[in-house]
């Protein structure tokens, strides 16, 4: 048995659930009553994607204007206690609808 070592390599596979208080990419969360989406989760830090409502006013020769912001990003915990809305529950997967 030439070229092989007398001691043997250890390998293990290590798996660990996810923890289900903290936010992950794509969920779905309410924050002051409005929607926003996690786009990315790190460590200490979650970034949210939250839609701002589109802006109408009138000009000065009376027509109308209306014009939707660019989206807002902004860090949160990603451990911050919001309502999550895209979770499963009890960790049951949805119904399909037929």
């Amino acid at each position: 048995m030439k070229g092989v070592s007398s001691q043997g390599e250890l390998f293990t596979l290590i798996w660990e659930r996810p923890d289900p208080h903290r936010l992950r990419v794509y969920d779905v969360i309410r924050l002051n009553g409005r929607l926003g989406r996690i786009i990315r989760v790190n460590d200490c830090a979650a970034v949210v994607l939250m839609h701002r409502p589109a802006r109408q006013f009138v000009t000065r020769f009376d027509k109308p204007v209306r014009f939707a912001q660019p989206p807002h990003t902004f860090r949160i915990s990603p451990y911050s206690e919001v309502e999550i809305l895209n979770r499963p529950v009890n960790g049951r997967k949805p119904r399909k609808r037929t």
